[in-house]
């Protein structure tokens, strides 16, 4: 895990802040009443359909848009997939389910795609509060591709998360005794590739924004920053007060552990106070077309706008991955506003129907699974990081990281907008760092 995406237990909370600036989409768009819509109307004609289930906290106290990325990406590889015959002819029907971000509502999605719907598998879920988790594992069916917002896809055996995981996965505490670890190399890049010195941190005085605040600044004192922590009032932050401090201390970078909206001002903030940053450094969650409406205002700011993560840009139009996946997305819900949370939805989809192709006429769950914890790694036709899933019987001190990079520029596209890829290759963007522990 990055130390840049936020720790587990960490986003779940940081991400209600966002509530008072509304959803991106239509209403409409995100109720999800577990029917398959339209990839039921597209599925091939002849042999008996493979179900598949996606929990979504589609309309949570967030908004739709933190979470509906995955989703729609997924949706959107079966539609495509459907249109082109299926799996090995036969069709896969989407079955969704919106647990409105509560754990109650996690509990029953789990109950009713298990139980009743009687899915064959879990794809892409993503949940603000995964309170199913356990009954999921019980149940031996596999979860594949979700986004670890909290611990469980370093906790229990059949989840499977976007990011692998080298715990040991046997239920009951997460990670190693209840304790995570996270690499430094978002950090480690910045002072090797743009020479940043001097990086501030920018939080709430509210528990979890500063507990991550606190993390970040682990990881950036590890790789040898000057850290300059800023503290803002959550309901009365004082952002000028903050762009002056920045200003004033120099800073190189500037990381955060606050929502869209205090980003938004914050970046007004430094605009106006004229303030020069390297990069002010995001994460994939905040990897989107939305960029322009979120930073109007700001647009110095918006242009020193960097995104770090673990799968490709899905602005790399020149790699045929990524053009399939665009090309998917087309028409579908979302597609007006693509997301980086969209291209790994796709790829969660993508990573189910090989593993279920790698069992022939005999699907079952455990040939899915044997193709999960398989030795070779996953890359999702070059979309993902290497991804596995071998346990290590003890935490890492220090792993070989990789990390693909982005900056926004208002000239990309032709003057539209979008993410260029910093760094080069992701799979040889590369360093070996500490491993550094936290508490989920």
């Amino acid at each position: 895990m990055l130390l840049t995406v936020l720790p587990a237990g960490l986003l779940a909370v940081l991400l209600a802040f966002t509530a008072a600036c509304g959803s991106r989409l239509p209403e409409s768009d995100f109720h999800d009443r577990g029917t398959p819509g339209e990839s039921r109307s597209r599925e091939p004609a002849g042999r008996a359909p493979v179900k598949v289930g996606i929990i979504t906290s589609a309309t949570s106290p967030v908004g739709g848009a933190a979470f509906t990325g995955p989703r729609d990406g997924a949706r959107a590889y079966f539609r495509s997939l459907n249109a082109h015959g299926g799996l090995d002819g036969r069709p896969v029907r989407v079955v969704t389910c919106d647990d409105g971000g509560s754990g109650v509502g996690n509990n029953e999605c789990v109950h009713r795609l298990i139980d009743e719907d009687k899915v064959f598998a879990l794809v892409a879920t993503t949940a603000l509060d995964y309170a199913g988790a356990p009954r999921v594992s019980r149940a031996g069916v596999p979860d594949i591709g979700g986004q670890p917002i909290g611990a469980a896809y370093d906790t229990y055996p059949h989840l499977y998360g976007i990011y692998g995981s080298q715990a040991p996965r046997k239920g009951g505490e997460p990670g190693w005794g209840g304790t995570l670890y996270g690499g430094t190399e978002v950090y480690r890049y910045f002072k090797r590739e743009q020479g940043a010195r001097t990086a501030a941190v920018v939080f709430y005085n509210q528990a979890a924004s500063a507990a991550y605040a606190r993390l970040v600044m682990r990881g950036l004192k590890a790789e040898g920053y000057r850290v300059v922590p800023e503290e803002v009032d959550f309901a009365l932050p004082n952002f000028q007060a903050v762009a002056a401090d920045l200003r004033a201390a120099g800073a190189d970078l500037v990381f955060d552990a606050m929502d869209t909206h205090g980003n938004s001002r914050l970046c007004q903030a430094m605009d106006r106070a004229g303030v020069e940053v390297t990069a002010k450094v995001t994460n994939v969650q905040n990897w989107s077309d939305a960029v322009p409406e979120d930073y109007r205002d700001a647009p110095a700011c918006r242009n020193a706008l960097w995104a770090t993560g673990s799968s490709r840009n899905y602005d790399d139009t020149g790699q045929s991955a990524v053009h399939a996946f665009r090309d998917g997305m087309r028409g579908q819900p979302g597609g007006d506003t693509l997301s980086q949370w969209q291209l790994e939805g796709w790829a969660a989809a993508m990573w189910f129907t090989d593993a279920a192709r790698s069992c022939g006429d005999r699907l079952t769950r455990a040939c899915v699974e044997r193709f999960m914890t398989r030795d070779a790694p996953y890359t999702a036709r070059g979309l993902l990081l290497p991804v596995s899933f071998t346990p290590s019987p003890e935490p890492p001190k220090t792993r070989r990281a990789c990390l693909s990079v982005a900056r926004w520029s208002d000239d990309a596209r032709g003057g539209a907008g979008g993410w260029t890829t910093q760094g080069g290759e992701m799979t040889d963007n590369c360093f070996t760092v500490p491993q550094l522990p936290y508490k989920p």
